[in-house]
């Protein structure tokens, strides 16, 4: 897609508005599991998820839990990279 788009439309770029923990947290969005779950993973409250969900369809203007999954599968290079570096420091 032109830009370095995706299907959602988003560009690339706008993974630099989000924060570590938000990145962190889409990128387990793909594997289905609900928000107790990915809290557990990430060691995080359940409400925190959510607030990170909120924050990262209000920043990258999704519309649903289910975009933001899709994003995250088409974003998975990026993200793993982001967390790696992230793991490094």
């Amino acid at each position: 897609m032109p830009g370095g788009g995706l299907g959602t439309g988003v560009p690339r770029s706008a993974l630099r508005t989000l924060t570590p923990r938000e990145r962190e947290v889409l990128s387990v969005l793909p594997s289905g599991e609900g928000n107790v779950a990915i809290a557990r993973r990430l060691g995080i409250a359940e409400r925190t998820v959510k607030a990170h969900l909120t924050s990262i369809t209000r920043k990258l203007g999704l519309r649903s839990r289910v975009e933001a999954a899709l994003l995250s599968a088409e974003w998975a290079d990026e993200l793993r990279a982001d967390r790696a570096d992230a793991d490094r420091t």
